[in-house]
């Protein structure tokens, strides 16, 4: 398991600084355009809640990106958080025996 040292950037921070801020768009315009609740965009810009797929379905027909990429951010800072309490009792499998 290859480990990441830096924790990556919330897709929330990214949809802040990268579209919102440089569109002059408040949480409440951008909830609106986005089809949203101005509560559910909050807590996703200020990292209270995670990207679900249904927001980045939305963020991406709105800034014409990929889902794809947005549910990446995601991931990877969800495999971050979860590295970081990593199990101590799992016991590898001997995948030599297998035939």
């Amino acid at each position: 398991m290859a480990e990441m040292t830096r924790k990556p950037t919330h897709p929330g921070t990214v949809f802040l600084e990268d579209v919102m801020r440089p569109l002059h768009l408040s949480v409440t315009e951008a909830a609106r355009k986005l089809g949203v609740s101005r509560k559910a965009l909050s807590e996703f810009v200020n990292e209270k809640s995670s990207l679900s797929p249904d927001m980045a379905l939305r963020i991406s027909i709105a800034t014409n990106t990929s889902a794809e990429s947005w549910m990446n951010m995601q991931l990877k800072l969800t495999l971050w958080e979860a590295e970081q309490n990593a199990p101590t009792n799992v016991i590898r499998f001997d995948l030599n025996e297998a035939s």
